[in-house]
């Protein structure tokens, strides 16, 4: 099964190596394999697997392999300075992927710096363009079936949802259990396990860790590690309000996602902006590491609470303003008063159930499969 950066990697690995990261089982394996296959001799080493651990500790993989791939070895102390020594000393010609499940910059072990080495590239669940490329779908048809499944390939690809769902139990539990030990103490797990659960009824609303902590008894900072160690799983990812003084908005409360629309909690209404969520993010971070792009997205919430979904920037300029509604045709009143003041952004109304589109005053009511469809990615 293609995926859509598939081509990316494979052009990125003649050049450098390739830090290929992204949720646990979105598709990194499967896409290692087909480059693999492509290229006869390839040798795939894991960490996480204790005779693949002895041959990449004494280095002694084949070294007439034409593409190396090293998965989990941010798990390795000292990773850096290690991948350092193998990239430098590599064969003429040999091509090395490393893939990961958490945030490389995550692991704090220190060694020296990789820079100028290595092509980050960050793979997504699937979106609404994807899957329907994939599947030979309108647009219409892939949204409803990645708001039912998700869009992880495994629960997407199940002959009906509840199998898909079979999924997704195990997937969340094996998650929250196994993962999250790499970055916390063992009497930590049961604590974050409930602030997880309890982040899937809040999606879309901004959070209070505040007030979370005098539900969970956990101190606000110590919620706050919890939230970054969730994010750089992969497991959700936040969304934080516009503004030029970055650091200023940085420490304004943000909204969170799931990765994994399936996982989330709550009606139509809100799994809808969560889908919404991941397809921006996703067209966001290709821009980042396809293009060097200096792109971002964000929330916009006023002291009024005046509040528009999301929004996308290049640089210091707001590009889009996104409102996600599931039918409502009648302009939002935030949304209208946001794209006045920031007249060069696109005010953009998303449908789930659009029975016409329309442009009223600066919003366009569009339809949100085409719209979602017609991103990059």
């Amino acid at each position: 099964m293609r995926r859509y950066l598939d081509e990316r990697v494979s052009q990125d690995l003649k050049r450098k190596m390739v830090l290929l990261t992204g949720p646990r089982q979105v598709g990194k394996t499967t896409l290692s394999q087909q480059l693999m296959a492509a290229l006869p001799g390839s040798q795939y080493l894991n960490f996480d697997v204790l005779a693949q651990r002895a041959v990449i500790q004494s280095q002694s993989w084949r070294q007439s392999a034409p593409l190396l791939v090293f998965d989990e070895i941010h798990k390795m102390p000292d990773w850096k300075s290690w991948l350092k020594g193998v990239v430098d000393g590599r064969a003429a010609g040999q091509q090395i992927l490393v893939t990961g499940s958490a945030r490389m910059e995550t692991f704090r072990q220190g060694g020296d710096s990789l820079a100028g080495r290595f092509f980050q590239l960050r793979l997504h669940p699937f979106s609404v363009r994807e899957w329907s490329e994939q599947a030979q779908v309108p647009p219409a048809v892939s949204l409803g079936h990645l708001l039912d499944r998700g869009g992880f390939p495994e629960p997407v690809l199940a002959p009906d949802n509840t199998q898909a769902q079979r999924w997704r139990q195990p997937y969340y539990e094996g998650l929250v259990r196994e993962d999250i030990l790499e970055f916390s103490r063992l009497q930590e797990v049961n604590a974050m396990r409930l602030f997880a659960q309890l982040l899937r009824s809040r999606v879309g609303s901004v959070l209070s860790l505040a007030s979370i902590s005098r539900d969970l008894n956990v101190a606000p900072a110590t919620l706050a590690k919890y939230l970054d160690i969730l994010e750089a799983l992969f497991i959700v990812f936040v969304v934080r309000p516009w503004g030029r003084n970055i650091a200023r908005a940085t420490l304004k409360a943000p909204k969170v996602y799931f990765y994994d629309t399936g996982l989330v909690q709550g009606d139509d209404g809100v799994r809808f902006e969560n889908l919404v969520a991941a397809h921006l993010l996703k067209n966001v971070q290709w821009q980042q590491d396809t293009r060097g792009a200096a792109v971002g997205l964000h929330y916009i919430r006023t002291k009024d609470e005046a509040e528009v979904d999301f929004c996308l920037s290049a640089g210091d300029t707001l590009t889009h303003l996104v409102e996600c509604k599931l039918s409502d045709t009648k302009p939002h009143r935030a949304l209208a008063r946001f794209a006045e003041q920031w007249p060069q952004a696109q005010a953009v109304q998303l449908l789930c159930e659009c029975r016409a589109e329309a442009d009223i005053g600066r919003i366009q009511v569009r339809d949100a499969a085409p719209w979602l469809a017609a991103l990059d990615v």
